[in-house]
């Protein structure tokens, strides 16, 4: 069973481009280990499941601090970038990739696990009720008692109201001087429920040479008090709800007992 919203032709298109969407990615990659380390600290915490890895942006900092390191994503580009990044973090051998989605995983990866990982604002991706629950359900059935589950995502609720048309992104530079300038164009279909497409331009060149790139994906534009509920009726305690730099956190606990 897979998801019914298709993302991997986005992310593969954008696989390349990943780092530029950070002001440092060598930063960010250690903000991200040091965030997560934090939250482990004390819990017992060895094995993790990183449930959309990415381009590796919690995977290989986790590797890197000595966790045993379990990576999936439904992206093919993705994943060969995150392989490119443990490459160049030499933490190849300590990181498994495995090419999935989320409703894919129990038949791709074997429980238990001390902690699961789901950051970068994957959870939205999925649009239906039924998709998300059972998600929810098999972060809580593949971790061990008093296991712990992470997810970042962006918090839509102010979005909800808003309904925002056009997002500024980001301005860097690549290893040739090429400027990368992204900026967002957002589209909202009335439900139930209400989908949000974000349609992402790309602009890369330098000089009066540049070039454009259009590419769209799909979300459910959730609360984290909409996340906070499914947890609970999933069994796990504690929800507890954190603000980071560019997403809001979710940590919750599967019950000992």
């Amino acid at each position: 069973m897979t998801v019914s919203n298709n993302t991997t032709d986005f992310y593969d298109a954008i696989a390349e481009y990943y780092p530029y969407f950070y002001r440092d990615w060598e930063v960010q990659l250690e903000r991200e280990g040091l965030g997560l380390r934090a939250i482990f600290r004390n819990k017992g915490i060895e094995r993790v499941l990183d449930a959309s890895c990415g381009a590796g942006t919690q995977s290989v900092p986790l590797a890197k601090l000595g966790f045993d390191v379990v990576a999936v994503d439904p992206s093919e580009g993705m994943l060969r970038k995150a392989a490119e990044i443990a490459d160049q973090y030499g933490v190849t051998d300590k990181i498994d990739f495995r090419q999935g989605d989320f409703l894919s995983l129990p038949n791709l990866v074997e429980g238990s696990f001390d902690a699961i990982v789901s950051k970068g604002n994957s959870l939205p991706h999925l649009l239906l009720d039924d998709e998300i629950e059972l998600t929810i359900l098999t972060f809580y059935e593949l971790l061990r008692p008093g296991g712990v589950v992470i997810i970042g995502m962006r918090d839509f609720a102010s979005f909800m109201e808003e309904r925002p048309r056009f997002l500024p992104g980001f301005i860097n530079t690549d290893s040739d001087d090429n400027e990368f300038i992204t900026f967002d164009i957002w589209e909202w279909e009335e439900g139930p429920p209400v989908i949000a497409t974000q349609n992402l331009y790309i602009l890369k060149g330098k000089d009066k040479d540049y070039r454009a790139m259009k590419r769209h994906v799909t979300f459910r534009p959730l609360s984290t008090d909409e996340v906070k509920v499914v947890l609970l009726e999933a069994g796990f305690e504690e929800p507890e709800d954190r603000t980071e730099r560019t997403e809001r956190v979710l940590i919750a606990r599967k019950p000992l007992g």
